[in-house]
């Protein structure tokens, strides 16, 4: 395409992100996987009696706030557009599957980014320093970008029962969070457990911003930057690619 058709198409993209903005937004399953239940994984470690730092458990809450609200909407976009048959008639115009896996991503993206800018608010204000906010603002879009391609992924089979894709979506989100070094410090980890959090991109995320927050990481912040980075391309790029195989199927 040149690059008039591309500028169309990201146009495009943008209009089907407002929409799904519109309509997803406030939908009980999001509210229930993107919000709620950030929330009362923290309170259920913070009230639990763990002899861990605030500043801990609180870039964990944000880490696991930007994971859980960007891939809480775009999982459940596609089922529920094949479920209402609005999926074949955004399918009929002149419009790509990238630019539809685009715009679900980008309504992901800025949830997930509002969501998380309210809860890093919360922590300053309970007295908590944000020491390197640039670096922090910079990774946060680069996270949310990795995680609604997450999400993008999860919703490649071609089924049009939203409770099939989010029961998929939980079978991978809990385990991530756990091996991810948001409740059990990487140092305290054994090494097969270091080997699997290094698989994990919410690993790199949560690192990234307990050096936010109290200057403490794990691996060097340049290369949670560029492990962020790596992953959001290649899995955008796979979410395009699997969409546009299953798509015919879906409709």
């Amino acid at each position: 395409m040149n690059p008039a058709a591309y500028g169309e198409q990201a146009r495009r993209a943008w209009a089907i992100a407002r929409k799904d903005i519109r309509v997803y937004y406030l939908k009980g399953p999001v509210l229930i996987f993107g919000i709620f239940m950030p929330v009362f994984l923290f309170l259920a470690f913070f009230l639990g009696g763990r002899d861990l730092p605030l500043a801990f458990l609180l870039s964990g809450l944000v880490g696991m706030t930007l994971f859980f609200t960007a891939t809480a909407v775009s999982p459940a976009i596609f089922p529920w557009e094949g479920q209402a048959r609005t999926l074949e008639r955004l399918a009929a115009c002149p419009v790509t599957i990238e630019a539809i896996v685009l715009g679900d991503m980008i309504a992901s993206v800025l949830f997930g980014i509002g969501v998380t800018a309210v809860t890093i608010l919360i922590a300053v204000g309970l007295g908590l320093p944000l020491l390197h906010g640039i670096v922090l603002g910079v990774s946060i879009p680069i996270a949310a970008c990795c995680f609604s391609a997450i999400g993008m992924l999860l919703a490649v089979p071609p089924t049009n029962v939203p409770s099939n894709i989010m029961m998929l979506s939980t079978l991978l989100k809990f385990p991530l969070v756990f091996i991810s070094g948001i409740f059990l410090p990487l140092e305290q980890m054994p090494a097969w457990g270091l080997m699997l959090a290094a698989c994990s991109p919410l690993t790199y995320f949560t690192d990234i911003v307990r050096y936010a927050f109290s200057g403490a990481h794990h691996f060097p912040v340049m290369v949670d930057i560029a492990a962020l980075t790596l992953f959001a391309l290649v899995f955008t790029a796979a979410a395009m690619r699997l969409h546009r195989r299953s798509m015919p199927r879906r409709i």
